[in-house]
């Protein structure tokens, strides 16, 4: 398995990294907030998850080994797969997600894309105490400053490669627009409010 790499951020876009380790190019998908705090030429160190399929390998990336502790924890319960779980980290930091397991808090649990009532009750009994007790919440990241065009686009983009039509993910952007976010933070806004009325 590939755990970690080390390297230089060649490329970003809002849901990925191209990471030069050694000549070799590694495309690593990870959470907005992650591929807004990197900048092409510096030096990095991603934690990394190797997802295995028939037809393709793939890996997936996080700031921290924390973070894909808890995205390896979130694949063990029936219907969560990796899409669910990066997003699901896309939302939530992981002591959040400590904190909703733990108080069984489904409203919380259910902001996750592609997470109903059903899903949120089987995270809350399947994962049980598996993620560990919360420690204090961390406060949200900054984004990186960006023309609001550039931005809406970008997150437009990942919103319709997560699972909702253009049409839903344009009235999602339409309904946050005007508030100066950068891109993780309105992908973000726009997941908690996607994700509400999402089965």
């Amino acid at each position: 398995m590939i755990a970690q790499l080390t390297g230089t951020v060649a490329s970003t876009d809002l849901e990925s990294v191209v990471l030069l380790v050694g000549g070799i190019g590694f495309s690593v998908r990870v959470a907005p907030a992650l591929s807004q705090s990197l900048t092409p030429g510096e030096e990095t160190t991603i934690h990394t998850s190797l997802i295995v399929r028939e037809d393709s390998l793939s890996l997936v990336g996080f700031e921290t080994p924390d973070e894909r502790e808890v995205f390896t924890v979130l694949q063990t319960v029936s219907g969560i797969g990796p899409r669910i779980a990066l997003a699901a980290l896309a939302v939530l930091t992981p002591n959040e997600l400590r904190r909703a397991v733990r108080d069984q808090d489904l409203t919380t649990l259910q902001r996750i894309p592609g997470v109903g009532k059903k899903s949120a009750q089987r995270m809350a009994l399947e994962i049980g105490d598996k993620l560990g007790v919360p420690a204090a919440l961390e406060g949200i990241r900054e984004s990186a400053p960006a023309s609001s065009g550039a931005v809406e686009a970008e997150v437009r983009a990942a919103l319709v490669s997560l699972g909702w039509s253009d049409a839903q993910a344009g009235g999602a952007i339409d309904a946050l627009g005007g508030q100066g976010l950068g891109a993780s933070d309105l992908l973000r806004a726009a997941l908690v409010r996607l994700g509400g009325g999402r089965a």
